[in-house]
């Protein structure tokens, strides 16, 4: 595996842990983020891994869409990915995001990041 391939695999598990740990301390909407941020580097990992060039967007469904990730990782992505902006903006919150995010949200966001992963890590070794 190339090098690149496993310092976004890296980086995109730093993130996971980071999420649970911001679930845990009940930093709902920065466990949010870092989920989708996980996803994101995930799938940015098995984009380098097929077409050996890095994807220069956030768009996490694209990237699920394009890599022919199985509906369910779709899924989680579309779940995810308006939390790249939506953690981290009042205005694309409607409202202050730490007041927009509960245990709840944040727990469904981090399970499907893990999914999202464990599906990039399957795809890298093959």
């Amino acid at each position: 595996m190339r090098k690149e391939v496993l310092d976004w695999l890296n980086a995109a598990e730093d993130d996971l842990n980071t999420a649970g740990i911001l679930l845990e301390q009940g930093v709902f909407y920065a466990s949010a983020f870092y989920s989708q941020q996980a996803s994101e580097k995930a799938l940015k990992g098995v984009y380098i891994y097929k077409f050996k060039k890095i994807a220069l967007r956030h768009n996490i469904i694209g990237l699920a869409s394009e890599l022919n990730a199985p509906e369910k990782i779709v899924s989680a992505c579309k779940k995810l990915n308006p939390h790249y902006v939506q953690s981290r903006y009042p205005d694309a919150a409607n409202a202050l995001p730490a007041e927009s995010y509960d245990e709840e949200i944040a727990e469904e966001l981090l399970a499907e990041a893990r999914e999202v992963f464990k599906w990039s890590e399957k795809k890298t070794q093959e």
